[in-house]
């Protein structure tokens, strides 16, 4: 092989080696970029999805946390970036924050030009779905996108995520929990979970709700309900307040009073007391677990006509020199001592960390509606 031969296939071999660092080196640069791009994103995610979750009106009681998402969303807009994609899903985590803020005009004006710098990227999508005010038609924008995604595509979760509330707000329940199931399993960044299992289990817990009046929806996915709640509650999807009515329709300002003077309803719900104050009980009262407790428990009673009942506990566990109670946080001597036990034994209630019954927590309306329709059949 002559010299010139040689020198050449070293020239085209030096240019080769060199060639590949350069490729590997910008592939390097392009991944890392793509890496802290991720990164942000995730970022963005972790403090902001808790708070869509929340919902907006709850969400903008936390002004703390609606401004530290601001900062963060302004400090990575500053930083310069030539990826069209990743500034385009900046721009709509900047116009989904603007709706928790209330800046509804500054959203919609973040989806256009979030559009126009990457169209399509998921984070706009979710964006125009929040914009929409009707739930049906967020569901057809929903299954629109999903359709053109892939099953293993990048979006399937957050647009679950999405599915999973629209369904829920038109309550169709079990569906609802399908989606948030869906989204979970994605792969989906663990903050979704985190802040949306709630979510899932309330509508989990409400998918074989049927033949609920339209009067009553509304109040199943409650976390916390009043006694006015509970008296439409039980007026509306159950039998047991016609030892009152006897059929008649009472207003439930009327109902309230009569349930309160015939001590179906507690004039005060601290477990504590050991006589009864003399304030009367308010209709828009937050109902404790004790207070729901006394509330079932007269009315099983009332049901059975056993009124028995109403001291059956207290006479086996609280007579004597140290009387006791089975539950850890329930005095024997309380008045709510019977009801509470009532409620556990029979299983109406349970024992959220199998020791405590934990009564000055908020009744929900949906656990509510399911142990009167126990009573009720």
């Amino acid at each position: 092989m002559n010299n010139h031969l040689k020198n050449r296939l070293v020239f085209i071999f030096l240019a080769a080696v060199v060639l590949s660092a350069c490729t590997s080196t910008g592939d390097i640069f392009v991944s890392g970029q793509r890496t802290q791009a991720d990164r942000n994103i995730a970022e963005l995610e972790r403090v902001i999805v808790p708070l869509e979750a929340l919902g907006a009106n709850e969400a903008r009681s936390r002004q703390n946390d609606l401004t530290a998402a601001r900062q963060l969303v302004t400090q990575l807009e500053r930083e310069s970036s030539a990826d069209a994609d990743y500034s385009g899903k900046l721009i709509a985590w900047s116009g989904r924050l603007a709706i928790m803020e209330g800046r509804y005009s500054e959203a919609q004006r973040l989806y256009r030009q979030s559009i126009s710098v990457s169209p399509a990227n998921i984070p706009s999508v979710i964006l125009s779905i929040r914009l929409e005010g009707d739930p049906a038609k967020r569901l057809e924008i929903i299954e629109r996108e999903l359709a053109l995604l892939g099953p293993r595509s990048s979006g399937i979760g957050e647009l679950n995520i999405e599915r999973g509330r629209s369904l829920f707000e038109t309550n169709r329940f079990a569906e609802s929990a399908g989606a948030f199931d869906v989204a979970f399993a994605s792969g989906i960044n663990p903050v979704y979970r985190d802040s949306y299992l709630t979510f899932r289990n309330r509508a989990w817990e409400l998918r074989n709700t049927t033949g609920v009046t339209s009067g009553s929806i509304g109040l199943l996915g409650r976390e916390t309900i009043s006694w006015n709640d509970c008296i439409v509650l039980t007026k509306n999807e159950t039998q047991l307040l016609r030892f009152l009515t006897a059929g008649r329709n009472i207003s439930d300002t009327e109902l309230f009073n009569r349930l309160v003077e015939r001590s179906f309803i507690p004039y005060i719900q601290d477990i504590t007391i050991l006589q009864w104050t003399a304030a009367r009980p308010r209709a828009d009262e937050v109902v404790t677990r004790a207070g729901a407790a006394w509330f079932i428990w007269h009315l099983y009673a009332e049901a059975r006509a056993d009124h028995g009942m109403l001291s059956r506990y207290s006479a086996r566990f609280a007579t004597g020199a140290n009387p006791r109670s089975p539950i850890a946080d329930v005095p024997p001597l309380s008045p709510f001592f019977d009801s509470i036990l009532g409620c556990v034994e029979t299983e109406f209630m349970s024992l959220p960390d199998g020791r405590n019954f934990r009564p000055a927590l908020p009744m929900r309306g949906a656990e509510l509606l399911s142990v009167l329709r126990r009573i009720d059949n």
